[in-house]
């Protein structure tokens, strides 16, 4: 594989704090929270009754025809998509930049699909029959349908990604992203994540296996990742969007970079289908690969947006691994964790954190973690509780995402 650099050139979200970057970026900075109580009448029953519901619906963005034919993830997908490719400049690419949609890939992650699609047409079928089902279900509920949906507006005619790897999806689709444009197969590649799972199946689910928290106080002090009183995460949703180039056609095309990806390392523990190695050692090799295939020296890495849902043994094992991989220099490292501002948002999480570690970069700055009231004595980390500048020259930051299945990515930016 080449040493060919790859930059950052658009970013795009929908997010519980907002329906763009700019937004969502604001409500990180002023650390304000996007969980709310559930309103709808079939979480009454639930064990659960709170989420990061999206700010901004995507059928206030999309045209009502389009949004009815997407699953709510997909639309979510389209709508970040769509701010990114904007943002990259490359809304008229093919007049403007004579892009070549041979070279152009899309690699978008999801961690469960058209689940709601899925549900509800099941529901449909218990209730009216057969004869009821859409004739749209399909395309809708299937995994790659966000992906696809993407392919389909930016002209995208190379390799159509979606990687699934549990609550890693978002930061794999990236990792695929930056394989994509170093093998030599895109010059740009769309790269993400999304999710659209606050539904009364997945939450009881989620519920019940003991994953999220059941504090049914203030909704928006609940995700409080290194807490001693964590006791689970919060589900949310909403979709990540990053556009990534060759450093060479970024230049050629005279584009804005924010920052560049530097690499990215993919490992399994091998440990538990739910519970994260105790000890870190998976998520450790993925962070050790990650600054290896990036070229740099630990002492780097200034900023950390870590995986930190809220759960009493993952947070604990992710600081193993900082301390593990990143050694002394971990005092200079500040650290923050944006899901206790928008809670987990699975698949789309490692998606929406890159786009926060990206805008750390660019803007020398890093988004706080609320609702740290008494920091577990086991987490000895340098954590931002209030948004904290990060060190000017070249520096770099890691984004970590770990899921279900023992799946471990972690992906290394730098200034640029």
């Amino acid at each position: 594989m080449s040493r060919t650099r790859v930059v950052v050139t658009g970013l795009g979200t929908t997010s519980p704090l907002g329906g763009d970057v700019a937004s969502t970026w604001e409500g990180l900075l002023a650390g304000r929270s996007g969980v709310r109580h559930l309103t709808e009448e079939w979480a009454a029953d639930l064990p659960v009754k709170i989420a990061g519901r999206i700010a901004v619906e995507p059928t206030d963005v999309l045209e009502r025809v389009k949004a009815r034919r997407l699953d709510r993830s997909a639309q979510f997908a389209l709508v970040a998509a769509m701010e990114a490719w904007r943002d990259a400049g490359l809304e008229n690419a093919v007049q403007d930049h004579g892009l070549d949609g041979d070279r152009v890939g899309v690699a978008m992650a999801s961690g469960i699909g058209g689940v709601t699609t899925l549900l509800d047409n099941y529901d449909t079928l218990k209730a009216k029959g057969p004869r009821r089902v859409s004739p749209l279900a399909v395309p809708m509920l299937m995994a790659n349908a966000a992906a696809a949906n993407i392919s389909l507006y930016v002209g995208a005619r190379g390799a159509v990604n979606t990687p699934i790897s549990a609550c890693a999806s978002g930061n794999e689709g990236i990792a695929m992203a930056i394989d994509q444009i170093r093998l030599g197969r895109a010059d740009v590649v769309v790269a993400g994540g999304t999710e659209a799972a606050i539904h009364p199946l997945p939450m009881a689910a989620f519920a019940n296996m003991m994953a999220l928290s059941k504090n049914d106080g203030d909704p928006s002090t609940v995700s409080r990742p290194w807490d001693t009183a964590r006791d689970g995460f919060v589900l949310g949703e909403g979709a990540g969007v990053l556009v990534l180039e060759s450093l060479e056609h970024a230049q050629a095309r005279g584009a804005r970079i924010y920052a560049e990806v530097l690499g990215a390392g993919i490992t399994a523990d091998s440990h538990d289908i739910a519970q994260p190695d105790p000890e870190g050692r998976g998520g450790s090799r993925a962070i050790l690969r990650a600054l290896a295939e990036s070229d740099i020296d630990p002492s780097a890495i200034k900023h950390v947006n870590a995986h930190a849902t809220s759960t009493p043994l993952g947070d604990i094992a992710e600081g193993l691994m900082l301390h593990a991989t990143l050694g002394a220099g971990i005092d200079d490292v500040v650290v923050t964790s944006t899901k206790s501002m928008t809670g987990h948002l699975l698949g789309g999480a490692g998606a929406l954190e890159a786009v926060a570690t990206v805008m750390a970069l660019h803007e020398r700055v890093s988004p706080p973690t609320i609702n740290l009231d008494d920091k577990d004595p086991k987490v000895d980390l340098d954590i931002a509780t209030t948004a904290r500048p990060l060190p000017q020259g070249d520096i770099a930051a890691l984004n970590n995402s770990f899921g279900f299945g023992g799946a471990n990515v972690a992906v290394a930016f730098g200034s640029f």
